[in-house]
Formats: C-alpha cells, structure tokens, sequence
C-alpha cells in the first residue's frame, strides 16, 4: 500500500532527545501541524519532567513517553497509574521484567482510567532488544544464548501473554513479531536511517522506505531530524521518502 503523506507523518515519531524543555519545545514548534508524535525519552524527562509532556499535548502532539521501566510490579504499577494520569498516548516498559511486571503495568492503567483519573487508556508496549544490541552482544554480555530475532520474538509473545499491545523491536524484526503475534500486534521501531546517513551507535538499522514495507506501525526517528540545520525539511525528506 502507497502511504500518502499524513499517513506517512501518522506513523513518524520524533525523538525529542534535548536537554531542556526549551530546546525541546523550539523543536517542536518547527514541526506542528505535520501530523507527527513526539518521543519524550529519559534525557528530556528528567531534566523537565512532567510539564513538558503537557506542553506537547496542549499543542496537539501525540506522545510516546519512552522511560522503558523495569522494576518490580508493585513499582512498576504505580508508575502506570502516574503516566496515565499524564495523558501520555503511549508508553513503554522493558519485557525483561517478565510477565508479573509488564501484566502489573496495565492493571495500573486500568485502574487510573477506573478511577476516572484519565479521559483515556495510553497503549503500552514492552522493549525487546535495543537497536544497538548487536548478536555478539546479547550472546556474550547480556547472556543470552541463540539468533538476536528469537529472543526479540520471545520477548514480544510475553509482552502479548501480559495483555500490552505492542513492543519495540528493529524493524528487520518485524514480519517475525507479526507471524507470532498477530498483524495487529503494534510494532514501534528505532534504528532509522535515511539513505545515506550515519548509523551512529545503531547496529540494526533500515531506511524508512524499508521500514514502512516490512509492515511497521511507527518508525522512531531522532537525529536525521532533531540535528538537521532544518529539521521540518528533513522531516519532509523522510516523509516523500517512506511514500515513493
């Protein structure tokens, strides 16, 4: 299916990795209206907390707080009740807590909207693997033993056992998390790279017209765009590009 350009920005999601809600905000401001999300990850957040995700709404972003959590259930369920008050649109936790945990995450997100603390209930997601994991990594340092995509297809089926909807995982991922899962199995996938940009500290990375063909949900995108000289026209570039 050929994307149209708001559906192509439906799907993008801009890694708002800035140090100050200023910067942060500035960025934003070059890119309202396109129709994208905007990622808030743990730099941002913990330098400006809450009040930036509301900034971000009250100018009609949709939001993906990307904090990954992982601790124990009772924790991990307080802090779902906490960012479902926000109003986020989605969040994530780290499928490496188990089924107890990631299960406890939407029982807190169905008790904030019970509570009538939240007009509506934010998808959660589970990490798989990162995009800079490597197969050498997982085997050698993280310890865990076979091929990269079986223990992200692993973690993706806990995650769906726990009752979330979706994970992040690679794109190259993708048509596995969606033959175990289902095809309306969310998949949210960092390791974005334009043609011809630099990889960075990504190791498993596609373009965004590959990424869109393997049949991912929302494609994760930060410095092509957030370090750009011009980074709505960028976002332009990434756009006409995941529509050819």
């Amino acid at each position: 299916m050929t994307l149209t350009m708001q559906q192509a920005a439906a799907k993008v999601m801009v890694a708002l990795d800035k140090p100050d809600a200023e910067a942060a905000l500035k960025l934003a401001a070059q890119l309202e209206g396109v129709g994208c999300w905007m990622k808030v990850g743990m730099e941002l957040f913990y330098a400006a907390g809450p009040a930036v995700v509301r900034e971000l709404k009250a100018r009609g972003f949709r939001v993906f707080l990307d904090l990954k959590m992982h601790d124990i259930p009772n924790t991990v369920r307080g802090g779902a009740r906490s960012i479902t008050r926000l109003g986020v649109d989605l969040f994530n936790v780290h499928g490496a807590g188990g089924v107890a945990m990631m299960s406890a995450a939407a029982e807190g997100v169905r008790e904030a909207v019970e509570a009538g603390d939240a007009a509506a209930a934010p998808i959660v997601i589970a990490v798989t693997q990162l995009t800079s994991t490597s197969q050498a990594v997982l085997n050698d340092e993280i310890g865990i033993g076979g091929p990269l995509e079986a223990a992200v297809v692993s973690y993706a089926k806990l995650a769906k056992q726990a009752g979330l909807q979706g994970v992040v995982a690679s794109p190259l991922e993708v048509a596995a998390i969606k033959g175990a899962c289902g095809a309306l199995f969310i998949t949210v996938t960092p390791g974005i790279r334009p043609r011809g940009a630099d990889a960075g500290d990504q190791t498993r990375i596609t373009t965004p017209y590959d990424a869109v063909a393997m049949g991912t949900d929302y494609l994760v995108i930060g410095r092509p765009i957030t370090a750009a000289a011009d980074p709505a026209g960028a976002l332009n570039d990434i756009l006409k590009e995941m529509t050819e």
